[in-house]
């Protein structure tokens, strides 16, 4: 199992170009099954999720092609799709296997899809996707471990969704483009993410409006084509560079990004002291060589602070200067990068869903072990602040959602080593 090889203390200076979002790449390639002909997908991160959901289309009968010029480029084309079985042995080790489900309900009449199973995070519960598709016209069942849902043809409804899902949207976007008549999603996700599903969708021939807000209206048609698309820029992966720099302290332009994306995240790192400039596709981070202010985030849905920037703020706030307090308010069980950072001397403090942070001029190397994506960066963003060697493990889960990162690091000046 490989793991990284981090020495510390550097300080991050240069350019990095962000890639593709895993979170928008991966429900644009499920909506690949609802068209009977090719979709062309451009900036498509090379990650192991990316890999998994590639195989997932595979087996399902969709034609998956890498470009041989563009490692980004991706070709899919559903024309001969013959299965709407997902089964066990893929979806069990990536839980956003089931962006699928929408799809082929509403281009096949069936689907059976695993369930996903737990998550190291905490709950993820899918009885949205199932109501939701219920008030499509679906007869759903949960059986021997499958979700089976079936309908002749799915039929436009108003659909209140209990709780704001980004995939529980994404799902029933996907499945209202093909259904009989006009679908209101109420309560609907507001992400970048779900913005880009919806902007590939129409790209493909759906009628959509209002998405980016609560409120998402679809007009069903009898079919979509072909399209082209490029993934929007990973918000997640550029706020995770501009976090480092302010905690090394440094200097890092983010390239092939969009600003607009993490306005959340900037005013934090404003507040913790980085003089930022941004364009219309980079955004530069400098700390002018100074320690980094404490600062206190509490996460919730877009528009708001990301979840899956809490754990970096977690590391950049135990190097700061003063007391930060995080919050977490999306998922109950997202404190667990706390303890290993606690291993490398992070005076951290848990009180029910709360983290209080006493930041320390410089951290402690140590082996520690990562227990899900986003707490692998905040340990190995931590790492470069540590007063020598710290080991990472379990990285596995840093390559389902950030492409060569160690590469990334290093062309900043940082000492990574991946070791087999």
């Amino acid at each position: 199992m490989d793991r990284l090889e981090i020495d510390g203390p550097c300080r991050l200076q240069g350019e990095v170009r962000a890639s593709g979002a895993k979170n928008a790449a991966l429900p644009i390639m499920a909506a690949s099954l609802l068209a009977a002909a090719p979709l062309r997908l451009a900036r498509v991160p090379a990650l192991a999720d990316v890999r998994t959901m590639g195989r997932l289309l595979a087996d399902l009968g969709c034609s998956v092609r890498q470009d041989e010029s563009d490692p980004g480029g991706w070709t899919l084309d559903a024309s001969a799709l013959s299965s709407c079985h997902a089964d066990y042995e893929l979806v069990r080790t990536m839980r956003a296997s089931i962006l699928v489900l929408g799809p082929l309900l509403a281009r096949l009449g069936e689907a059976e899809v695993s369930l996903p199973g737990g998550c190291a995070i905490g709950a993820r519960p899918v009885q949205v996707h199932l109501d939701g598709l219920r008030a499509l016209g679906a007869e759903v069942a949960v059986r021997d471990g499958y979700i089976r849902a079936r309908a002749e043809r799915l039929v436009g409804a108003r659909v209140v969704m209990d709780q704001v899902s980004v995939t529980g949207t994404e799902v029933l976007l996907m499945a209202a483009c093909l259904a009989d008549g006009d679908t209101v999603l109420e309560n609907a996700a507001r992400e970048p993410e779900v913005v880009d599903l919806a902007v590939c969708l129409r790209a493909m021939g759906a009628k959509i409006r209002g998405e980016g807000t609560s409120t998402i209206q679809v007009q069903g048609v009898g079919r979509l084509g072909a399209a082209e698309h490029r993934i929007q820029p990973d918000r997640i992966e550029t706020g995770t560079f501009l976090a480092a720099a302010a905690l090394t302290r440094g200097q890092v332009c983010v390239r092939d990004t969009d600003p607009q994306l993490l306005e959340a995240v900037l005013r934090k790192l404003r507040l913790a002291g980085a003089a930022l400039r941004t364009g219309a596709d980079w955004i530069e981070l400098d700390m002018g060589g100074k320690r980094p202010r404490a600062v206190d985030i509490s996460t919730a849905p877009h528009p708001a602070f990301p979840t899956d920037m809490q754990a970096q703020f977690c590391a950049l706030n135990a190097v700061a200067e003063g007391v930060g307090v995080v919050t977490e308010n999306v998922f109950e069980n997202r404190f667990q990068h706390v303890l290993e950072l606690s291993r490398m001397g992070a005076d951290i403090r848990i009180e029910h869903n709360t983290a209080v942070v006493i930041g320390r001029e410089a951290l402690d190397p140590a082996p520690v072990m990562a227990t899900d994506l986003r707490a692998s960066a905040s340990l190995v963003i931590a790492a470069l602040a540590a007063q020598g060697t710290t080991v990472v493990n379990r990285i596995y889960h840093l390559d389902r959602g950030y492409e060569r990162i160690e590469d990334k690091l290093a062309g900043l000046g940082a000492a990574v080593r991946r070791v087999k």
